[in-house]
Formats: structure tokens, sequence, C-alpha cells
């Protein structure tokens, strides 16, 4: 009779396969429930490549124009999916190529793993063909960073990325695998996903002393204000979060990253912060007792000078990042942890209120910027659309329910104020870095992570030319985005500030844009160019029912301005309307 150890050694070796780096790679991805890679091939990471052509059965790869398209496209998937989006790129160009997608995730905390090839081992360090030092670039801008020069690796190395990209505050990981590494075989006894590595810790241990306190200066506080962010969607706590203001009765009010966690027409949703954002929540910022901060970071196009923000305020800073915490406001009481854990312990506590007074105020503030700004650009008095206008037309076809993405500058802005949602992770806009061209490629990305639903791209005339080139993406993998662009002949926002602040200046925003529509026609996308306002809610009409891509330019004011604005150098109670 066998002998148990044999019995077992016999199970380990029949699980024990020989396999190259490469399918390593691939089947790290599988076991990761993975099924969409954007990216592009190259010389050094080739081996992956050739062993994808097995598996395309099981792994969609999409093939970007350009590798900033790539990770953009993975931040799109993620945001809209709540998964981790994956990018293959080959060395030296290729990688860095990824470089300000990949500083953009960080900002915004999205999770993302890359996969770059490298050069043969030996050949590091000699300048060899395409060779980058990919590792010390990429550093500050990553969650994490790995080179792997040994197939054995391969395995633990994506667990470990998988694993950190995703938990705690999500982040940007790259893995960069010489080639030597992806041809060599090695004996492969399966993947094991990661759950635990020493010396990290995604979620800081919940003081609930901390909650105790926090909830009992929320029950004494007279005008109690919430501020949230992103944190809220990527901890997925959008329940918890409107349980919690529902029962405190507090007015609450977003980041542009924060916006679709709860539907905007929530009678306690008050608006959106900032330096465009709404009149009520900057200025009641400097008048509320106790501020209350949820997954947010207070960046400075929130809190305009810090020495005058809400000086008069006890701050409560709810986040899951210690680092964050005092990093740009003191708080008063720090809740450390991640809002899903923490919200419903601070709801137990906290007593259900209406603060009808207070709510009163941010309505009459909202009353005034309805008279002075928002009314005038939904029904503009000159023949010029405006952009609010566009995006007013939009939310009556799309209800709210459609994933708006987009780029940056005035027409980000204007439609993070204007546009309508419903459903959480509907809003994908480059926040912290304010990336021109994140547009395009992440509204392709944004479709895969949510296939079901509407995607609308709006970009400008200056972000939409810096990635272009993606329509040839969306040509051959018929990806079904309608793309709108607001054209107003300028690089808007630059050339708001220089209308305001340099005597109207203009320094180099004039730019000159090809015929979209015809270049849409060379990719084979249906599109069609509107400039009088009698035909706008048709050509937006026809964009959203249209089976497939399209794109439609809308012509709106060339000297267009977005407010209300805090100036820079300015309290957010200095906003101003006009």
């Amino acid at each position: 009779m066998e002998t148990l150890e044999l019995i077992k050694e016999k199970k380990i070796e029949s699980k024990t396969q020989n396999i190259s780096g490469s399918e390593a790679v691939l089947k790290a991805l599988i076991a990761e429930d993975v099924h969409t890679i954007f990216g592009y091939p190259g010389g050094a990471i080739m081996p992956i490549y050739d062993a994808l052509y097995d598996y395309n059965d099981r792994l969609e790869h999409i093939l970007v124009r350009h590798e900033q398209g790539a990770i953009h496209a993975a931040q799109g998937f993620a945001r809209t999916s709540g998964k981790t989006g994956v990018v293959f790129a080959t060395s030296g160009p290729g990688a860095t190529n990824l470089v300000t997608g990949l500083a953009d995730a960080m900002i915004d905390s999205t999770p993302v793993v890359c996969i770059t090839g490298q050069v043969f081992a030996h050949l590091l360090g000699t300048d060899a063909f395409q060779e980058t030092d990919v590792i010390n670039i990429t550093t500050p801008i990553t969650k994490w960073n790995y080179q792997v020069t040994d197939a054995t690796e391969i395995p633990s190395a994506l667990a470990k990325a998988f694993y950190i990209a995703a938990s705690g505050r999500p982040g940007p990981v790259l893995i960069d695998i010489t080639k030597n590494a992806q041809v060599q075989k090695f004996d492969y006894n399966g993947y094991e996903k990661s759950d635990h590595i020493r010396s990290y810790r995604p979620k800081p241990i919940v003081r609930k002393e901390y909650i105790e306190e926090a909830a009992k200066l929320i029950n004494e506080a007279k005008k109690p204000f919430v501020i949230w962010g992103q944190g809220v969607i990527l901890g997925k706590a959008e329940r918890e979060f409107a349980a919690f203001i529902e029962k405190a009765g507090i007015p609450s009010a977003w980041t542009i990253l924060g916006l679709s966690a709860i539907p905007t027409s929530h009678p306690l949703n008050v608006g959106m912060l900032g330096m465009h954002g709404n009149y009520g929540p900057n200025v009641l910022t400097n008048d509320c007792d106790v501020l209350i901060a949820i997954g947010m970071r207070f960046d400075d196009r929130v809190t305009g000078r810090l020495d005058k923000y809400a000086k008069q305020a006890k701050i409560i800073h709810l986040d899951i990042d210690p680092a964050e915490i005092d990093k740009n406001v003191k708080a008063t009481i720090p809740v450390w942890g991640d809002c899903k854990e923490t919200l419903p312990l601070l709801t137990a506590l906290v007593d259900n209120k209406k603060h009808t007074d207070w709510l009163s105020k941010f309505r009459q503030f909202t009353k005034e910027e309805i008279e002075i700004v928002i009314e005038p650009e939904m029904h503009p008095s000159v023949d010029a659309m405006s952009m609010a206008e566009v995006i007013d037309a939009l939310n009556e076809l799309t209800n709210g329910d459609a994933v708006i993405v987009t780029d940056v500058g005035q027409h980000q802005m204007v439609a993070c104020r204007y546009a309508k949602f419903n459903e959480s992770k509907s809003n994908v806009t480059s926040g912290g870095l304010g990336t021109m061209g994140f547009a395009l490629p992440a509204a392709m990305g944004a479709k895969y992570g949510a296939p079901e639903r509407t995607v609308i791209a709006i970009a400008g005339d200056g972000g939409i030319q810096m990635t272009i080139q993606e329509l040839g993406t969306i040509m051959q993998f018929k990806i079904d985005v309608k793309i709108l662009i607001l054209n107003n002949r300028f690089l808007g926002m630059v050339r708001q500030w220089q209308e305001l602040f340099n005597d109207k200046r203009y320094s180099f925003v004039n730019i000159t844009s090809p015929d979209y529509v015809q270049v849409a026609k060379g990719y084979y996308i249906e599109g069609q160019s509107v400039s009088d306002r009698k035909d706008l809610k048709s050509a937006l009409k026809n964009m959203i029912d249209h089976k497939g891509a399209y794109l439609l330019e809308v012509m709106v004011g060339k000297e267009n301005n977005v407010f209300p604005m805090v100036p820079q150098g300015c309290s957010v109670a200095e906003i101003r309307l006009k």
C-alpha cells in the first residue's frame, strides 16, 4: 500500500506544470477574474503577446492606438465597474507613455495594474535598445512597483499587485518583467490570491472612541455640513452614506470625484464644492459650526485659501488613508477607517434631526445663483449656444441614467455642475491631475466596465485632439460610445483666466480644429455638427439613438465663462457669481 506521504507527493506533482513566465502572467489574470486588457505590443513584451494568442477565448485584448489611451481606458473601466483595470505595454517609450495615466490614477485613487515588458536582465543598465528605468521613473506615481527578473516570481508578484491596487485606498501598480523572465520555463504550482502582506495595512484600525466623539459633536451642532468625495464610491458605501445624512438631516456637498454617490436630485444634496462649485456650499463652508469631511482630501481647488478655510468650524475627517488626515486641514476629530465600516457606526449614534432652517440657507443661495448664473446660462439671450444649455438638453434625453466621461476644461466644470445622475459610478473625470485627452480613451474603458449603459464622452476642441487617434480603437472594436465635442475655438479655461486676470492678453489659446465630422467619417464613425440652437435637441437625440459610436460637434460661444468662480488666492466665501 502507498504511504499517505507518497499519495500527497503524487497529488502535488499532478498540479505542477512546466510553463513559461508569459503563460504564468495570463493564468494570474484569469485567476484574478480579469476579462479585458488594454494594451499595445512591442519587442520587450512580445513573449506575453505570443502566449496571449492561445488565450484569446478567455482574455479580450483591446488594441489601443497609444499607450496613454490604454491606461486611461483602464481607468475608465475601473471607475464604472469597480474592478481593477489592466494594461500591457512594452519597454522604453511604451512604458514611459503610461506615465501621465499612472500619475492620474495615483492622485485619483484608481486601481490599475500595468504590466510592462523590459529588456533581458543581463542588459539592464547598459542603455540597451528601448531600455528605460521604469521602476525609478514610476516610483513616485504608483502605489507599488516591482521588477521581475525570474519567472518563478511572477505568480506572487502579480498576486501582490492586484491586492495592493484594489485594497485600502486604491491606486496604480506597475510590474516590469524582463524578457528572459517571460520566456523562462519553471515548475508552476498554481496561483494563490494575496490577502495579506507583512508591513502593509490597507485599512487602519477603527477607533470607536473617535466615532463616539464625532457623534457627540454632530448631535450638538446647529449648522452641521457634510462634504464628501470619491472615498464614498471607492468604499462602495453609497447606501451607508445616504443613511447617515438622512438620519442626521445634514446638508451635503460633493467634490467632482464624489459626484453621483447619491442622486443629484436628493433633497440633502446641496451641490458642488470648489473653484467653480455652487454658491451656497462654498459660502456656507465658512458659516457651518461642524464640518464633516468624508472620503475627500481637502484639495486646494476645494478649499481656496487654507488660512481662511472653515476657521469657525470643528472638523470631523473620515478617511481610509491616515496620511490625508491633518495634511491640509487640521481635524478636531480624526476618524480613521473604511467609510463603509465607520459610517454605520456613526449613524447608530447620531440623533434623528432635520436642520430645516440651516438647509433653507442653502436654498436661498441656490435661488440667487439660479437668477444670476444658472438661468442666463441655460437660456442665453444671445445667438451663440452655451455649454450649460447643451448639458441641460442632454439631461432631458438621458434622464440622469447615462455615464458621463468628461475631459478637462470649461466643459468639464459645466458638465459637473449641470449633468444629472441617478446612479453611482456615473461621473468619470480626471480630478486631481486634470489630464487633457482623458475623455475619449476613458470612455472606451467605461463602456467595457458598464456595457449595458449609455456612455457619453464630453470633450472640448483642445482636449479631444490630444487622443483623437483612439477613434481607430473605437472603429476596430465597434465600441458604442457617444462623443460630444463642445467647440468654442479656444483653450477655454486658460482663455477665461487670461480674460479675468491678464487683461485679455490671449496668449496662444486660439486653436484651430479639423472638420471633426470628416475625421470621424474617415474612421467609419457617423457624425454631425450643429451651430444653430433649433438643431440642438434633434442632433442630441440622433446621437443617443444611433446604434454604435457617434460624434456630435456643437459650436458654442467663443468667450463664455464658467461662473461661479473662486479666484485663486481667495477664500471660498469670496466666490464670484459674475
